[in-house]
């Protein structure tokens, strides 16, 4: 069985910062916090209601209206950035170590993560001191030119799978175009995201500026979607749950940023280099326990080398090393919750209906506690199945097999998401034509789930909403202000002119008669 890990000086309770103070709920309620692998409650998070979400809010506004904060230079707003990326590495370790022990993934890929927001703050840093804004020019007649304005209070609702990652990935724009924020993470993990507070403190943060408060989401983020207040929502998380904040923020008009589930197709052609593609599409989906909303969960084979990729693919499945998340050696921990383990495991008895089963399918031997899944592979699933039309969210995968590229394109796109498709092939022609083809908000071909930092993130149909990344960050979190001034004598019709002149007028009626 797994060895249980406890890091040293875990908090004795978690609340909730507002207004640069921790507090608890003004309700007093808490909720259970639960580690993945003894599934027992380690600490009480403070749950936030509508009121704790009011005074978040209130002090986020104050911070905006009447703070220092939008009105810095972007030069300061960077220095105070990059003293929170310093922080951020200076106590990787301990960070990887709180979010493996919160979340169950596996310690060398939660070292990563924290690596990952530490460069999302230097990023944005970079970005507000080199950004450039658009001057159009008439010669002689007009110039136009762009003030970007922060917005006000956003609302920044996050998931549980790589949250310390997730996190930064929007408190970094959101801070540095100068708005103020609360922060909603989500209740399974709420351990990483309360080091948050110290660290912007530490940074030089000014008190109101970062609001954090701890909550189920039909509680305090429902609140938080629902507050007149808060003119932007970005949310990470499933489409079920971006419906309703869709609906719920629709009486306000509020600015909303999704980026939603995913059942995204690996793609694997006859021609690929058959070794790559093995090794990508296993750590597609089986890094992150499977819990990644970009996992490569459906993997389409053309018919030549079906067989052989089965066959290889399997096997290397069946050697994953699951086990304690602090192990360096563990390459799939436990998945979060044991509401979440049920939820995949269903699906995991479903797919014994619906396809062939050749690695996995239930628990790992030896794993008797704690949320462990085996990797788990199943072949020749049908389109219509529910494994390969559902995100499962964990270490569960389908293979299908295609016999021409149309068929594959039609596989591909048959599902209603479209976050990430991957395609293998050494055909240039084909990998692009695919690439435009396939109903996707991005693409790799023959590679992995890397991203430069630039490039918009984002889905189509049901796995989201608008795009951040890059300059598509600061336009979210900002307002284009278009300013217009006119260079020379300003030619108006000059309405109303006539009544104020009545021989004139009379005159001008008589020749017109004339006319």
């Amino acid at each position: 069985m797994a060895q249980h890990h406890i890091p040293e000086n875990l908090p004795d309770r978690i609340q909730h910062f507002i207004d640069g103070r921790f507090v608890d709920s003004v309700s007093g309620k808490t909720f259970d916090v639960l580690d993945p692998v003894s599934n027992e409650v380690y600490v009480q998070a403070a749950a936030g209601q509508k009121e704790d979400i009011d005074l978040a809010v209130a002090a986020a506004t104050r911070a905006f209206r009447e703070g220092p904060w939008p009105r810095m230079k972007p030069r300061e707003r960077a220095r105070v950035l990059n003293r929170i990326a310093d922080a951020v590495e200076a106590q990787d370790a301990r960070l990887a170590e709180l979010e493996t022990f919160d979340t169950g993934l596996p310690i060398t890929q939660a070292l990563g993560q924290a690596q990952r927001a530490a460069e999302n703050f230097r990023f944005f840093a970079d970005l507000i001191v080199a950004q450039a804004d658009d001057a159009y020019k008439v010669p002689g007649s007009q110039l136009n030119y762009v003030n970007r304005k922060p917005i006000g209070v956003a609302g920044l609702i996050t998931p549980w799978n790589t949250p310390f990652m997730l996190e930064s990935w929007k408190l970094a724009p959101a801070l540095a175009t100068g708005n103020t924020v609360v922060l909603k993470p989500a209740e399974f993990t709420p351990l990483s995201a309360s080091l948050w507070a110290e660290i912007f403190r530490a940074a030089g943060v000014p008190d109101g500026v970062f609001n954090l408060v701890n909550g189920l989401g039909e509680e305090a983020g429902d609140a938080l979607v629902k507050h007149p207040d808060v003119p932007l929502i970005s949310f990470t998380g499933e489409s079920r749950t971006g419906q309703i904040i869709f609906a719920n923020a629709a009486p306000f008009l509020k600015g909303l940023s999704m980026e939603l589930g995913g059942k995204s197709p690996a793609v694997v052609f006859a021609d690929a280099d058959l070794d790559a593609a093995i090794d990508s599409t296993l750590f597609g989906v089986f890094s992150l326990n499977g819990e990644r909303c970009t996992a490569g969960s459906r993997i389409l084979v053309e018919r030549p080398v079906y067989d052989e990729f089965l066959e290889r693919y399997a096997e290397r499945a069946k050697h994953i090393v699951v086990g304690d998340p602090h192990d360096p050696k563990t390459e799939v921990g436990a998945l979060v919750h044991p509401e979440h383990y049920e939820k995949v495991m269903s699906y995991v008895e479903l797919g014994k209906q619906e396809g062939r089963l050749l690695a996995g399918g239930g628990r790992p031997e030896g794993l008797d506690h704690g949320n462990y899944v085996a990797p788990t592979v199943f072949a020749d699933v049908a389109p219509d199945a529910r494994i390969f039309q559902e995100e499962i969210f964990g270490p569960v995968v389908a293979i299908t097999p295609f016999d021409t590229d149309d068929e594959a394109l039609e596989l591909a796109n048959g599902v209603r998401y479209g976050l990430a498709a991957y395609i293998w092939t050494s055909d240039l022609e084909r990998a692009h034509t695919f690439a435009q083809n396939v109903e996707a908000g991005m693409v790799w071909l023959n590679s992995h789930n890397v991203r430069d930092l630039r490039t918009p993130f984002g889905g189509v149909k049901a796995s989201g909403l608008g795009h951040e990344g890059g300059y598509r960050s600061i336009d979210f979190y900002t307002d284009q202000q278009a300013v217009h001034i006119t260079l020379g004598p300003v030619h108006t019709a000059r309405f109303g002119a006539t009544a104020h002149q009545p021989e004139e007028a009379a005159e001008a009626a008589e020749d017109a008669g004339d006319a």
